[in-house]
């Protein structure tokens, strides 16, 4: 038996473990709350107050809150149980907690690709809930606006930067898709009855399509030469509020956001592991 096979069937063992399908399920409310409090800053926004509408926004709101640094070791704990289960699908294919021979499996190859996305946001994620919780700070847009200019300054960079935007605006229109057709359900291990999967539709379709317009918004900085609007989802939904319905389409994203932050605290008891 090679090295890699052995190694692949220690993580499937270590998926059937309870104990730690349990701790992995804990990154879906901790990926809950986060979104709610993108959800209230996207609505602060469109009341006019100011905020960064994503997950660094999330973290430094929750830093600020009495007992937040406790609260930011507790997410990136859950994240990174979450994105260690990511990489066991990576390796495994999705739901490897199903079957006890999942190393055996033959699973398409973009199942992986997905997992490893995901556990590589979950990851990224946690580190910067690491760095709040031990005093740091970060502004994320700033920090994308800065790398977006340094890239700008050559072709290769532009291609990238082009690249990225294709990835996040292909990843927002899929999940807005997912939502739209309830492909959804299939992650879940029961019915769960009209107000969950009111709850996804929404929530997959607002969260896809801020995705796709910040994919986009990429696209378009690169193309005129503006570091400043390649801001990521922050920049975004910054772009949607300046629209004539600006206000409320922000409404409409933040109640999008916090159906799905609601819906991912379903996904810690019913999710398909």
């Amino acid at each position: 038996m090679s090295a890699a096979s052995t190694f692949k069937g220690a993580v499937d063992q270590a998926t059937d473990n309870r104990a730690l399908e349990i701790l992995a399920r804990v990154g879906y409310p901790v990926n809950g709350v986060l979104h709610l409090l993108i959800a209230y800053i996207i609505l602060g926004i469109a009341l006019g107050v100011r905020g960064e509408a994503d997950q660094t926004g999330a973290l430094a709101t929750l830093a600020a809150q009495r007992g937040g640094r406790i609260a930011l070791w507790v997410v990136a704990f859950g994240l990174i149980a979450l994105a260690l289960w990511r990489l066991a699908e990576t390796l495994l294919g999705l739901h490897p907690g199903e079957c006890t021979d999942a190393h055996h499996r033959d699973t398409p190859m973009i199942n992986r690709l997905k997992a490893f996305g995901l556990a590589a946001v979950y990851t990224a994620i946690a580190i910067t809930a690491i760095q709040f919780a031990m005093g740091g700070s970060r502004k994320g847009s700033q920090e994308a606006a800065g790398l977006s200019a340094r890239l700008m300054q050559s072709d290769g960079g532009r291609a990238v930067l082009v690249i990225i935007g294709l990835i996040v605006t292909a990843i927002g229109v899929y999940f807005a898709y997912k939502g739209a057709s309830r492909n959804f359900l299939n992650d879940l291990n029961a019915p769960c009855g009209p107000a969950v999967t009111f709850l996804g539709v929404c929530g997959h379709v607002a969260e896809g399509s801020v995705l796709a317009a910040a994919g986009l918004s990429v696209i378009v900085a690169t193309y005129r030469s503006d570091p400043a609007r390649a801001t990521g989802l922050d920049g975004a939904v910054k772009a949607l509020g300046q629209t004539a319905l600006g206000p409320a389409v922000l409404a409409a994203a933040a109640a999008g956001f916090a159906a799905y932050g609601l819906y991912c605290f379903v996904l810690a008891r019913y999710a398909r592991m």
